[in-house]
Parts: C-alpha cells; structure tokens; sequence
C-alpha cells in the first residue's frame, strides 16, 4: 500500500458511500485510477467490505452482551466455531488467549432473548463448560475505523 492507497482505504472507512468520482477529486487521480486501485484493495482482501451502520436499539435490539465461553478442549473449537457463525445475534467472535475460549459480543432483542440464547443454545454445543455474561448498560465509544498512519504501513 502506497500513500494514495491509504488516503482511499481512509476516506472509504470515513464514508463508505463516497463515489469514485469523489474519491479522485480527494487523492488527485482520476476516476478510472481510483477504481482499479478499490479493485486492487479488494482483491487484496485490505478491504473486505461495504456496510450500513445502524442504530441496533432502534432494530429492537436492547441488549448488547460480552458473553465469556470456556470450551473443554481445542478438539471442540472448529464445530464451536461453526455454529457461532450460524448464529444471526452474535456480531464478533473471538477465539482468545486467557480465561475463557471465546470471547462473543451479541445483540438480542431483551433479557429473555439473551436467556434463551445463553440456554438453549451456547450451553448446548459440544465442549462448552462454562459461560459468563457481561451486559452493557451504556455505550460511550463503538467505532469500526482502523487508524494506520503511512508511517505504521511502511513496516507492514
């Protein structure tokens, strides 16, 4: 990644919807130049993807949880990992060092949800032991922007 590649991957980071054509204006190529280095940040899995962010509470999605889970032994991990992925109110899930196996952030609709998701579902794969829950009760920074200064992408 050269300069110009940064300054795309950070103005596309800042406003997803920023037209090509926006984006030469900002990086001072034209708009065919901007395309093919977006198609190159792309195809170089840099960037991996549009989205919308929205208002989850708004969604009906009041409850925002950390959900610890402690799983028997790493023979359990990849049929773990597969089910979390199948699951719709599970945003991130991390495998981690430490305490517990995973660690998930989810979004449900309230406490019975999360209840339900946390009983019936977590608790009942193979070689999960343990769950501890985290719930947030106020949300003062939830960012999806990586900073990386061209400084920091020369000793990448």
């Amino acid at each position: 990644m050269d300069e110009l590649d940064h300054r795309i991957v950070d103005l596309l980071q800042r406003d997803g919807r920023a037209t090509q054509l926006e984006l030469s204006r900002s990086v001072g190529l034209s708009q065919p130049a901007v395309a093919e280095r977006i198609r190159k940040l792309e195809e170089r899995g840099i960037i991996t993807g549009y989205t919308a962010r929205v208002d989850a509470s708004k969604l009906g999605k009041d409850i925002t949880a950390f959900i610890g889970v402690s799983i028997e032994h790493p023979k359990y991990f990849e049929g773990f990992a597969r089910k979390v992925l199948a699951m719709p109110e599970v945003l991130e899930a991390h495998r981690v060092a430490g305490q517990d196996s995973y660690i998930l952030k989810v979004r449900t609709r309230n406490t019975k949800t999360l209840d339900t998701l946390l009983v019936e579902t977590l608790r009942t794969i193979s070689g999960v032991t343990r769950t501890h829950t985290t719930i947030v009760l106020t949300s003062i920074k939830e960012e999806t922007y990586i900073h990386v200064s061209p400084e920091e992408l020369k000793g990448a």
